[in-house]
């Protein structure tokens, strides 16, 4: 097993503090030449353990570094999604709201998207458009009997909450 993997086990068995530790060593040798490693995954992972540990602001320099390097989809997907969180949870909603545009338009399919971009438009008072986007997730792919029985009436009224019928 490499270090890298091993620093990444430490973060998902809770021991998120150790990994960090690992990780910046291994950034240290990268640095200096002395180790050949994924330098985008290094990146990745150092962001993903600063915001494991709530340090958000450390966070972000190494989530920007490691998408602009070579990630595979699933970890671009996860550092796009970790970036506009952290920067949600700065305060930086706007720039949140232009990192969750980016995801969407580039994985359409990742569901989690539309629910990390209806917090933003809440964050931003864009309140009507963040009860429309989870409302459509609700209803396009919740499995809930009680939700499927409803759901073209949960769809119709998705963009429709201000609306009266008297």
């Amino acid at each position: 097993m490499d270090c890298l993997t091993q620093a990444v086990q430490l973060r998902e068995n809770g021991q998120s503090e150790m990994a960090l530790k690992e990780l910046l060593t291994l950034e240290e040798l990268l640095r200096d030449g002395k180790l050949l490693i994924d330098s985008a995954q290094l990146q990745y992972q150092l962001a993903w353990t600063y915001d494991t540990l709530g340090l958000e602001k450390e966070a972000v320099p190494y989530y920007e570094a490691a998408l602009s390097g070579e990630l595979s989809k699933e970890d671009r997907a996860g550092a796009l999604l970790g970036l506009g969180s952290t920067y949600r949870t700065l305060g930086q909603y706007e720039t949140a709201e232009r990192i969750f545009e980016t995801a969407l338009s580039e994985f359409p399919e990742r569901r989690e998207f539309q629910v990390f971009m209806a917090m933003v438009q809440y964050n931003l008072k864009e309140h009507k458009r963040a009860m429309r986007l989870l409302l459509q997730e609700i209803a396009e792919h919740s499995a809930n009997a009680g939700i499927q029985k409803y759901k073209r009436a949960i769809a119709f009224y998705a963009d429709k909450l201000d609306e009266r019928w008297d």
